[in-house]
Parts: C-alpha cells; sequence; structure tokens
C-alpha cells in the first residue's frame, strides 16, 4: 500500500459530544483550513449523525476536495460496519457505516475507529514517528480508546478501554468525562489512570505510551504524577489525531 505524501484530504472525527471535520495537508499532517465542530445530536441515532456529518462537508464547499473522505466512529469497526456502541447511541451496533455516509455523501467514504485514527496519525506524523516496536496510544475522552501500532502498523479494533480492571470497566473510572463528572482532582485522577496504564503495561510492555484526546492539552497537569517502565508522552497532535487519521486512512484505503 503506498502511502499518501502530499494533496488535500478530508476527515470527519465523530465524538461522544461533538462532530468535527477539516480538510487535510497531508505534507504537513496538518489542517488547510479551520475545522468545523458541530455537537453531537441527541439521540444520536445514525440519520442524526449522518445528517450532521453532511453538515459539515456541504460547509468547506470545494475545499472538501475529491479524494474520498475519512469518518472516524468511537466503535469496533469491521469492514465498514459497527459492532459496538458504547458512548453513541445503540442503533449503530450492526449499522453500515461506511454504506450510510457513502450514501448521504454522495462519494466514496472509509469509516475507521477513531483511537486508529488518531494512532496512525500520531505513527505518521506525531509522537509515533519513527518509534520502533510497540506504541500504545489512548484517548482520554468520553470514554477510554485505544490503538496499538508496531514497527508503526496499526494493529486495529483493540478496545482496550474496557479492560475489566478491579471488577470495572476502565473507562468507566478513568475516562476524562468521569474526571469531570466526579470532580476529582488531577492528582485523584492520575491515581486511577496508574492503575489502567500499569495494567496495559503488564499486558503489552509498550515502548512507548502516547495520550490523545481533549485532555491532552493540558498534559502537564497529569502525565508528570505517572510512574510507569514506558515513556509517557501527550499526542503531537493533540486532539487533532483523528481527523488526520481518518483523512490518511480515506486517500489510502478508500475506493
Amino acid at each position: 500500500m503506498a502511502r499518501v505524501t502530499r494533496g488535500i484530504g478530508f476527515g470527519i472525527d465523530i465524538g461522544g459530544s461533538g462532530i468535527k471535520g477539516a480538510p487535510v495537508d497531508f505534507a504537513a499532517g496538518a489542517f488547510s483550513a479551520e475545522r468545523l465542530r458541530i455537537p453531537t445530536p441527541s439521540p444520536s441515532t445514525p440519520d442524526a449523525v449522518a445528517e450532521v456529518v453532511g453538515q459539515i462537508v456541504s460547509s468547506f464547499g470545494r475545499a472538501s476536495g475529491t479524494r474520498p473522505i475519512g469518518v472516524t466512529f468511537p466503535a469496533v469497526i469491521q469492514h465498514g460496519v459497527a459492532r459496538t456502541a458504547a458512548n453513541v447511541d445503540k442503533a449503530w451496533v450492526d449499522t453500515d457505516v461506511d454504506a450510510l455516509m457513502t450514501a448521504k455523501l454522495g462519494r466514496a467514504v472509509h469509516v475507521i475507529n477513531d483511537a486508529d485514527a488518531a494512532g496512525l496519525a500520531e505513527a505518521r506524523y506525531g509522537a509515533a514517528k519513527g518509534v520502533k516496536g510497540v506504541v500504545f496510544l489512548a484517548t482520554l475522552g468520553t470514554g477510554i480508546g485505544s490503538a496499538l501500532i508496531v514497527d508503526g502498523q496499526l494493529v486495529p479494533n483493540t478496545e482496550l478501554g474496557h479492560l475489566e480492571i478491579d471488577g470495572k470497566d476502565a473507562e468507566s473510572r478513568a475516562a476524562d468525562s468521569v474526571r469531570d463528572a466526579e470532580d476529582l482532582t488531577w492528582e485523584h485522577w492520575a491515581k486511577r489512570l496508574q492503575r489502567y496504564f500499569s495494567t496495559v503495561e503488564n499486558l503489552f510492555w509498550p515502548d512507548l505510551i502516547v495520550v490523545g484526546g481533549g485532555v491532552s492539552k493540558k498534559s502537564a497537569k497529569f502525565l508528570p504524577l505517572l510512574k510507569l517502565r514506558a515513556p509517557i508522552v501527550p499526542a503531537g497532535l493533540l486532539n487533532d489525531g483523528g481527523i488526520v487519521g481518518a483523512a490518511v486512512a480515506a486517500a489510502e484505503l478508500g475506493s
């Protein structure tokens, strides 16, 4: 598979609280225009979300380009079909997201798990670029997304945010949304993250851990509190990795 190294693509990042999109400059690994964010509709049904995605793409007009559009989705994605729905409406389970978005946008689409997209972006342009061995990326947001990169290659749909730790789903204790909802101090939240990342380390022995999601912009408040074997660093693309990675995946894998 040839890697895309230049030109403009377009990425959409569907999250539990917001849907974001922007054109992406592949040479720079960055947005070529300011992104647009629209709150995720409630209920977040397939038709309602597809409508918002259509609004975002159409708002950019010609700037959205002609390449296949990359779309992230917070679920296990197998051949374009959502198999889970942890932080969106349960109607998404077994929905062909690729077909739905292709019909809505009238152009080729490639759908990828949201954390996998962020991991791909970090491997190409960010904190994991050029790193040999195993890289574990966690996106801390509404839930915990995960991506596993081995020698620059993505191992898709790991779903390690749903590890059972101390009898509980990991993201129900350590997601950034939980920190906010329970009004946890950074120190208290860091203890939960320590338990989570230590468990991941003992299972996969990563050479590097990368933390993405919106809270990565505040990494100085909690990453220094963690004591792990592997270096742990904020994502180089911060919370933009989903859009960038989606555009890359679509350009290389979209039909």
